[in-house]
């Protein structure tokens, strides 16, 4: 081995382990809030945004700072792209020394979506980018469509959080929904629960009609489902206290899941079963015991503690 290439090879090899050392400083300063260190996962986005379709764009110098995710290697590197696992060692420096020798390589290939960016190939490129100070990286490119704007920094809860207020604006502005129930009175943490709402509304719409001669109006049905069908189910909730059983959920969901029950116990039981048993019924089985709460709250402070001294 040359003299120049020792260099090269411890080079590359300092340049890992400077990598590795950020990546583990990241972790620790980040304990708190981990989701923020993660690397985007583009199934787990497309599962969110379900792009409908997608147009090749060809060669284009790609901002590094927009690639945020990765197709395969989500697992293996930070949201900084900095590695986590020493085993992509070899692969890594490998890429180094051939930045540092000035070996030019193919382009990396990506997926944009929303205007960010996600790696179908070229994982270890743009984490020895981004290590040396890269700004931008050759790649071809997919684009995904999606009406939604994405950002860098976003976590996955931050998209999650995205689809579900945009799916909540898209209802209340195609169907005029807030003309009836005011759109700050219901959430829900989950997406595709307000599209499972508007079915709600249609099918108690339907119900209506069969005591009618002219068809109700959607709006009118939609003032009915609020007074008569979801908020005596929120009181419900409200008055034994059932959401305190279920943390980080909301009175949107747990009266998702609870008319579900309660149809699935009428049919079980006859028509006459209450709702107030049936939700009751639905915390007893399904919702988590002041116990239950208290421990995991231990749970996840321990985990944090861990977190923070063991790395």
């Amino acid at each position: 081995m040359s003299e120049n290439s020792a260099l090269v090879q411890n080079q590359a090899r300092e340049d890992f382990n400077k990598a590795r050392t950020k990546a583990a400083f990241s972790r620790i300063l980040n304990a708190l809030s981990p989701e923020k260190q993660r690397l985007l996962s583009l199934e787990d986005v497309k599962n969110l945004l379900k792009p409908k379709s997608q147009t090749y764009k060809g060669m284009q110098a790609v901002d590094i700072d927009l690639i945020v995710g990765s197709e395969g290697r989500y697992k293996d590197f930070t949201s900084a792209f900095l590695p986590k696992r020493d085993f992509i060692r070899g692969r890594w420096e490998s890429v180094d020394r051939a930045h540092l020798m000035d070996v030019t390589l193919p382009p990396i290939k990506l997926y944009e979506i929303g205007g960010v960016y996600f790696v179908r190939d070229g994982n270890h490129r743009v984490s020895v980018a981004k290590s040396q100070g890269g700004r931008a990286i050759d790649a071809e490119v997919i684009e995904l469509d999606t009406e939604l704007k994405l950002e860098p920094g976003m976590t996955q809860n931050d998209l999650k959080w995205l689809v579900i207020n945009y799916e909540k604006e898209r209802v209340f502005e195609e169907t005029g929904l807030g003309t009836v129930i005011d759109k700050r009175e219901i959430h829900f943490t989950e997406t595709g629960r307000w599209i499972e709402l508007l079915r709600h509304i249609q099918g108690h719409k339907y119900y209506i009609n069969q005591d009618r001669e002219d068809e109700i109006p959607f709006l009118e049905a939609a003032k009915s489902w609020y007074e008569n069908v979801y908020l005596p189910i929120v009181d419900v909730i409200f008055r034994e206290n059932i959401l305190a059983r279920f943390p980080g959920r909301s009175f949107g969901d747990l009266y998702m899941w609870i008319i579900k029950h309660w149809d699935g116990l009428k049919h079980k039981y006859g028509n006459d079963f209450s709702l107030n048993k049936a939700a009751i019924d639905y915390a007893n089985r399904y919702g988590k015991s002041r116990r239950e709460r208290f421990t995991e709250k231990l749970r996840k402070i321990g985990k944090l503690l861990r977190s923070f001294f063991l790395r």
